[in-house]
C-alpha cells in the first residue's frame, strides 16, 4: 500500500482505481465534524431554536421571562434583538425581499425560526426553548405554486403586489407552426429533502480583545472568528459572514472538517448560521448549533416545478419547435431553488436534441413554505425531466420506438461546439454513441420479448422499460486556485479551493501529483477547507471540482515539476530537457543509475535556498456538457400500482476518466437518488402549509433493500476546456436517472392507455392513472396559468446558475 500509485516509467497513474485516501479514518472513527470538535478548556454555550409552528401569521408577542429564568441559560435572543439587517443569500433573488435571521413581524414558513436560546448545555437549550410563549395572528397561506399565481392569491410580501420573484420571457411567435403533430404534457417536478447524513452544523469563537471588554462591552471587544461550519462554500461563508458582521474577511476563518454529505444544501450560510455569529459577536463566548433531524427535514428542502411543455414534429417525426411554460417553487423569501425555472432549466431545456425553434417562458414564484435551494443539479434534472418525458410521449404519439425517435433528433458529433438557443456552447458529444451502449447492456431487445409475452397472457406484474437521453451543464467557467508546498523531508501539501464532503478529492488531486512528480501516493498530503491556509477558493458545487481544482492542482503539479528538474539539472549536471521524474527519482534518459532520488532534490533546493513551494490560479472558459443515458427496467403489479425496480444503467460520459472507482461510486450515489425520486422521495405539505414528510417515518428514503446494483458503463468524449480534457461526473447520473425510471413505469401501463404518472410514481398515483385509463381519462393536460399570456415587468434574467 506504502507504493499504491507510484508512477513507472511508461505507465500512467491516471485512468486506474486507486482507493480513496480518505476512507481509512472515516472508517475507523478518526472524522472529525463540526459537533464532536473538541475546544479544550473554553465552555461552549449551545443554541436551540424556538421555530413557528404556522406557515404564515403576524407576529404578536414574544414572551422569554421563563426561559431566561430557566437554569444554565445565559441568554435568548428574538429578532427584534438581532435587527431587520437580510441575511446574505448564497443567491439574492431580489433585494425587496430580505430574510431576517430571526422572524419580526411576520413567519412565513412552518419552522421559520423566531427565537434563540443559548445555555451552556444543549439539553438545558432545548428544555427553556419550551418555554417561550409566542403569539401569533394567523394568516391566510398558499402553498402551492401555481395558487400563488392567482387573482387574489396571498401576498407573503404585501408591498410587491405580487408573489412573483422573476420572470423570464421569450418574443412572441409560433414555434409550433408547421408541425404535423403536437405531443402536449403537464409534468410536476417533486420537491425532495435535501437529507444528508450530518445537518447543518457551526461552531463559532469569537476573538475577544479582553483589555476592551470590561468598558466597552464584549461585543465591541470581539476583533474577530474563528467558525467552523459543515458548508460547502468555506471562502463564499467567510465572504458573508464579513458582510453579516461588519468585520474584515481577513478577521475571521472558516474551516469546514469532515462533512457529511450536502448534495447543494449546505450553499453558503443560512439565517440559524447567522444568528449563532451574532450571538457569539454580542456575548463573546463561544456557541455551537447542531440542527436536528427533523428541523433539517424542515428547512432543507430543494426543487419544485410545475411544466407545461409541447412538441411538435413533421411528417418524419423530426422536432419543428417546442414551447415550455414552467413555474418555479421560491418557497418562502425567494429561495434560490425557484430560480432555476428561469435559469437552468431554461438553459438546459433543449437537451441533446435539435430544436429548430423554442420558446420558454417561465415563472419563480414565493409560497409559505420552506426557501427551496439547490439539490443535486439544480435545475438540470428538471430540464432532463421536461424533455425527457415529453421526448418518450412523442414517440408514443407518432408510433415510433423511443429510442428511434431520438436518434432523428439527436446532434451529431460533427455539430459540436453548437450553441443553444438561449447561449449555451455545447462543447463535445456522441449521443447516439452513448444510447446504444445502454441499450445494449440492458439487453432491451430481449426485455420487450418478455413484456410482450406478458401483455399477451395479461399477467398481473407487467414489465416497462424507460429511456432518458442527457445533456448537462457543469463547470460553468470561472477560476480555481491550488498550491502546493514541499517540506524539509520531501513530503508533499496539495491545496485547492474546493471543498469535498465525500466526492473523493484527496485521492483525486494526489494522483494528479504523482503523475507529474513520479511520487508515491504516501508522500501526499490533501489539505482543504480552511481559509487562513488555502488562499482563495470556489468551493463545490455544479460538478466544477475535477475540471477547475483538479486542473488547478495539475498546473500547480507542472510548475514545481519544472522547478525539481531545473535543480536536479544543476544537481546532475545536466540539462532539464533530459531528465524524467518517476518511481520517486529524477534520473538522466539514456543513462541508467544516473540520477537523484527526491529527497536528495528536495535537499538540494534546501542548500540553494530555493523555495520549492507553488501557488497558482486555473482559468477554465465556460461551462462543460456531460452527457449519456440511462436505460430502466421495472415492473408494475397492475393490480395494485406497486413498482419493483428490475435493473438500472448508467452509461454517463464525463469526458476523460482519473480514477474510475470514483467516477463509478459516483455513478451509483447519483442514480441512486434519482432512481429514489422517481419512486419515492417528496417533500408534502397540506392546504394550510403544514409538512407532512418532517420525519423520516413519512419521508420514504430508500435502503439498500429497495435498490437494485446498478449497472454502470463510461464512454469518453474529453472536453477542450481544460487540459485534463474532464467534465463533471457529480452530478449526471442523477440527471439522468429520473426521467429513466420514470419513462420506465409509464411503459409498463402504457398498453392499458396510461400516457403519464407524475413523480413520485407511488402505487397510488400508479394505481390511479390506471384506473382513469380504463375510464377513458388517458392524459392529465391543463391550460397553463393565465399569467403566461401576460408575463408581469419584473426582474428578468437571462440565466441562473449554481
Amino acid at each position: 500500500m506504502a507504493t499504491e500509485g507510484a508512477r513507472h516509467r511508461g505507465t500512467s497513474i491516471l485512468g486506474t482505481e486507486v482507493r480513496r485516501v480518505e476512507d481509512p479514518d472515516l472508517l475507523t472513527g478518526r472524522g472529525q465534524f463540526v459537533d464532536n470538535l473538541d475546544i479544550r478548556d473554553i465552555e461552549i454555550l449551545h443554541a436551540v431554536f424556538v421555530r413557528s409552528p404556522i406557515a404564515h401569521a403576524r407576529l404578536l408577542d414574544i414572551d422569554t421571562s421563563a426561559a431566561l429564568g430557566a437554569p444554565e441559560v445565559v441568554e435568548v435572543f428574538t429578532g427584534a434583538d438581532m435587527g431587520s439587517a437580510a441575511v446574505p443569500q448564497f443567491r439574492q433573488l431580489s433585494e425587496g425581499i430580505p430574510r431576517p435571521a430571526l422572524a419580526l413581524d411576520r413567519v412565513r414558513f412552518v419552522g421559520e425560526p423566531v427565537a434563540m436560546v443559548l445555555a451552556t448545555s444543549r439539553a438545558a437549550a432545548a428544555d427553556a426553548a419550551d418555554l417561550v410563549e409566542v403569539s401569533y395572528d394567523p394568516l391566510a397561506a398558499v402553498v402551492d405554486m401555481e395558487a400563488a399565481l392567482e387573482p387574489g392569491a396571498p401576498l407573503q410580501f404585501p408591498h410587491r403586489g405580487t408573489n412573483i420573484v422573476l420572470a423570464a420571457r421569450d418574443d412572441d411567435h409560433d414555434v409550433l407552426a408547421g408541425a404535423a403533430t403536437v405531443a402536449r404534457l403537464r409534468l410536476e417536478n417533486n420537491r425532495l429533502a435535501s437529507s444528508p447524513i450530518e445537518g447543518h452544523v457551526i461552531l463559532v469563537r469569537p476573538h475577544v480583545d479582553e483589555s476592551l471588554s470590561s468598558t466597552s462591552g464584549a461585543q465591541a471587544a470581539v476583533h474577530g472568528l474563528d467558525v467552523w461550519v459543515g458548508t460547502q462554500h468555506p471562502h463564499i461563508s467567510r465572504r458573508f459572514l464579513a458582510q453579516w458582521t461588519g468585520l474584515a474577511e481577513a478577521s475571521i476563518r472558516v474551516r469546514a472538517p469532515h462533512v457529511g454529505g450536502a448534495f447543494g444544501g449546505k450553499a453558503g450560510v443560512t439565517a440559524e448560521h447567522c444568528a449563532v455569529v451574532l450571538a457569539a459577536q454580542r456575548l463573546g463566548k463561544p456557541v455551537r448549533w447542531a440542527e436536528t433531524r427533523s428541523e433539517s427535514m424542515l428547512s432543507m428542502t430543494s426543487r419544485g416545478q410545475v411544466q407545461y411543455v409541447e412538441l411538435g414534429l413533421d411528417v418524419d417525426a423530426r422536432i419543428v419547435g417546442m414551447r415550455a411554460r414552467v413555474v418555479g417553487d421560491c418557497g418562502a423569501y425567494a429561495g434560490f431553488g425557484g430560480s432555476f425555472a428561469t435559469g437552468s432549466t431554461r438553459t438546459m431545456s433543449e437537451g441533446s436534441y435539435r430544436i429548430p425553434r423554442l420558446r420558454y417562458d417561465a415563472v419563480a414564484v414565493t409560497t409559505n413554505t420552506a426557501p427551496t435551494n439547490a439539490f443535486r443539479g439544480a435545475g438540470r434534472p428538471e430540464a432532463a425531466a421536461m424533455i425527457e418525458r415529453v421526448i418518450d410521449h412523442a414517440a408514443r404519439v407518432v408510433g415510433l420506438a423511443p429510442e428511434e425517435l431520438r436518434r432523428r433528433n439527436f446532434l451529431t458529433p460533427d455539430e459540436f461546439p453548437h450553441t443553444t438557443r438561449f447561449g449555451a456552447t455545447y462543447d463535445s458529444g456522441d449521443y447516439a454513441l452513448a444510447l446504444q451502449a445502454a441499450l445494449d447492456a440492458a439487453g432491451v431487445e430481449q426485455v420487450r420479448e418478455e413484456q410482450r409475452r406478458r401483455r399477451e397472457e395479461g399477467s398481473a406484474w407487467q414489465l416497462g422499460v424507460g429511456i432518458a437521453s442527457y445533456v448537462e451543464i457543469t463547470g460553468f467557467g470561472g477560476a480555481e486556485y491550488a498550491g502546493i508546498r514541499v517540506g524539509d523531508d520531501g513530503q508533499l501539501t496539495v491545496m485547492a479551493g474546493t471543498s469535498a464532503h465525500g466526492q473523493g478529492h484527496a485521492t483525486t488531486f494526489s494522483m494528479l501529483v504523482a503523475e507529474q512528480l513520479g511520487v508515491t501516493l504516501d508522500r501526499i498530503t490533501y489539505l482543504q477547507s480552511d481559509t487562513a491556509v488555502v488562499r482563495s477558493g470556489g468551493g463545490t458545487g455544479g460538478a466544477r471540482s475535477v475540471q477547475l481544482g483538479g486542473s488547478a492542482v495539475r498546473q500547480a503539479a507542472v510548475l514545481l515539476r519544472e522547478k525539481v528538474l531545473a535543480l536536479a539539472a544543476d544537481l546532475l549536471e545536466s540539462s532539464p530537457d533530459d531528465l524524467e521524474l518517476a518511481d520517486g527519482r529524477v534520473e538522466v534518459r539514456g543513462v541508467p543509475g544516473h540520477g537523484a532520488s527526491w529527497d536528495q532534490v528536495v535537499a538540494h533546493a534546501g542548500q540553494r535556498g530555493v523555495d520549492l513551494s507553488v501557488d497558482t490560479d486555473f482559468q477554465q472558459d465556460g461551462s462543460t456538457f456531460p452527457f449519456g443515458t440511462h436505460v430502466c427496467v421495472v415492473e408494475v403489479d397492475v393490480e395494485t400500482g406497486r413498482v419493483r425496480l428490475l435493473r438500472h444503467v448508467a452509461v454517463d460520459d464525463c469526458g476523460t476518466v482519473i480514477n474510475p472507482l470514483l467516477v463509478r461510486g459516483q455513478q451509483h450515489g447519483g442514480a441512486a437518488q434519482g432512481i429514489s425520486q422517481a419512486l419515492w422521495e417528496e417533500v408534502r405539505y397540506d392546504a394550510a402549509g403544514n409538512p407532512l414528510t418532517a420525519t423520516l417515518a413519512d419521508y420514504t428514503l430508500p435502503s439498500a433493500a429497495d435498490l437494485v446494483m446498478l449497472d454502470t458503463v463510461s464512454t469518453v468524449t474529453p472536453t477542450d476546456r481544460n487540459p485534463l480534457g474532464a467534465k463533471g461526473i457529480g452530478e449526471a447520473a442523477t440527471v439522468g436517472s429520473t426521467p429513466a425510471v420514470q419513462n420506465a413505469v409509464i411503459d409498463a401501463v402504457a398498453h392499458l392507455g396510461v400516457r403519464h404518472v407524475d413523480i413520485p410514481c407511488t402505487p397510488e398515483r400508479v394505481f390511479t392513472a390506471i384506473q382513469d385509463a380504463r375510464q377513458g381519462c388517458h392524459l392529465p393536460w391543463h391550460e397553463p396559468p393565465a399569467v403566461f399570456d401576460a408575463l408581469p415587468d419584473l426582474e428578468k434574467i437571462a440565466d441562473v446558475e449554481v
